[in-house]
């Protein structure tokens, strides 16, 4: 018997650990519940709800296949091993299939598994899945890792001169396992979970794989020819939304590659610069998930760049109440923050702007904003939170220079032109004029009393921030 140890990879197309596992043998799937271990992760209620909601999917994929799918819970990694085992004896299963995850969390936990089976004699087949191309793969001439973009990226492009592999199809129908009745996993997978209480309403996100794939369609086929022009936009739905999906594995990196190549090869110019620019965005992707393996202390509570510990960030716990709350006073930063609570998603135009405002505007350390993201964000995930986040705060690789600091409504004007972004989510200032609202003048004199004057001066905290990061930086 094999198994295979779903995480986030909830799907069966593209899936590189269940199609070996099932061309080897009989199959069974197992995920493990983990919420104590997830709250610990700073996972926000609305990702576990979305993941449970896609997990029930899979189970009714997996069951098409005759692959019954065991959803057990544990209340993190420390005692999942020994439950891997537990199963593997229970079932007589002499192989275990995995698609690796890249933070040090998983990867300790991985490592304990794989000791433990070791001893069993039990083998552990491990597959690369998360990132398009391995951590590992894409590296300089003397094999160190990239700590910039750019040449990272030309590095991974030429990758593209050797070929794209194939999807790996869905597996065949096996033949009906007889398991116990009984059998521990099998019972109904719970809507929710304790502790993990989500006010997003979950037809806004519509869970598994088929949805997943339905939207990747639709953007190939309506969004990418706008997608360079409108992607920056975050008053209309100018991108592909497909980051939940991702999170989970509800579709593969490479699926997407290959639907944007593919329509890259049938399209005019500007199908093929919004193609490009969308490709450009999943190497991003896959930079962040390398600087996680090749640099673990991102994952643990510390910046890229060593000396940016030195920062002396301002314990101001109004400040970052009024900006988690929405209510700075500053439009696009209140929008983004207000969407984000709404919908458990921000658009990344809007995610740069916040996460700037924060963390230096507000000088606070990047750290907080970057666990109240990952409270929050339905499509949380470390590697592009952390990433994201490290840039914005100029801590982290590749960073924004810390004097380069977005003027919160010159990006408003430039992004948001007619303000129905900033309108929608920030319904005060639906009577003010489109200069008004981006007038940070006017806006002072204009705004209605409900809506709060600006709690900081943007000249002078974008001065003190950069006296601040000058001092750590030399």
């Amino acid at each position: 018997m094999n198994l295979v140890w779903f995480r986030n990879d909830l799907r069966t197309l593209d899936n590189p650990a269940l199609w070996h596992a099932t061309q080897s043998g009989h199959t069974l799937g197992v995920f493990y519940l983990c919420p104590r271990q997830w709250r610990g992760h700073h996972m926000a209620a609305c990702r576990v709800e979305f993941l449970l909601r896609t997990l029930n999917c899979l189970r009714q994929q997996l069951a098409a296949l005759n692959i019954p799918l065991l959803v057990l819970t544990e209340n993190d990694f420390s005692t999942v091993p020994q439950s891997l085992s537990t199963i593997c004896q229970r079932h007589q299963v002499t192989d275990i299939y995995w698609n690796d995850e890249y933070p040090v969390d998983e990867q300790r936990r991985d490592d304990a598994v794989v000791a433990l089976l070791q001893a069993a004699s039990i083998a552990s087949h491990r597959y690369h899945d998360r990132a398009l191309a391995p951590p590992g793969m894409v590296v300089k001439g003397d094999g160190s890792a990239y700590k910039v973009f750019t040449p990272f990226k030309r590095s991974w492009l030429a990758l593209l001169d050797h070929g794209v592999p194939d999807l790996l199809p869905i597996p065949a129908r096996q033949k009906p396992l007889k398991l116990p009745p009984d059998c521990d996993g099998l019972g109904p997978i719970p809507d929710s979970l304790p502790g993990f209480n989500s006010a997003v309403p979950a037809e806004l996100w519509p869970a598994g794989e088929a949805e997943a794939v339905r939207r990747l369609n639709h953007f190939c086929d309506q969004g990418l020819a706008a997608y360079s022009r409108d992607r920056d936009l975050p008053a209309i739905d100018g991108t592909s939304a497909l980051s939940p999906y991702l999170a989970v594995g509800a579709i593969s990196p490479q699926h997407c590659l290959h639907e944007a190549l593919k329509v890259r090869a049938n399209g005019g110019s500007e199908v093929m610069e919004g193609a490009d620019t969308w490709i450009n965005e999943l190497i991003w992707r896959d930079f962040y998930q390398h600087i996680l393996v090749a640099f673990p202390r991102v994952s643990m509570n510390k910046p890229f760049k060593l000396a940016t510990d030195a920062v002396p960030w301002r314990d101001d716990e109004a400040g970052f109440r009024a900006w988690c709350a929405g209510k700075t006073g500053i439009p696009i930063v209140d929008a983004g923050m207000r969407q984000l609570q709404q919908t458990g998603w921000m658009h990344n135009r809007v995610r740069m702007i916040t996460a700037m405002f924060l963390s230096k505007n507000l000088l606070i350390d990047w750290r907080r904003g970057e666990q109240f993201f990952m409270q929050h964000l339905v499509d949380g995930d470390l590697a592009a939170n952390n990433g994201g986040w490290q840039w914005s705060a100029s801590t982290g690789t590749d960073a924004a220079p810390y004097f380069r600091i977005f003027n919160p409504f010159s990006q408003a004007e430039r992004y948001d032109p007619d303000a129905s972004y900033i309108r929608r989510y920030v319904p005060e200032l639906e009577g003010l004029s489109v200069r008004q609202i981006h007038s940070p003048a006017q806006l002072a004199a204009s705004k209605p009393s409900q809506y709060p004057v600006p709690i900081v001066d943007l000249k002078l905290s974008r001065q003190c921030a950069i006296d601040a990061f000058r001092a750590v930086n030399g």
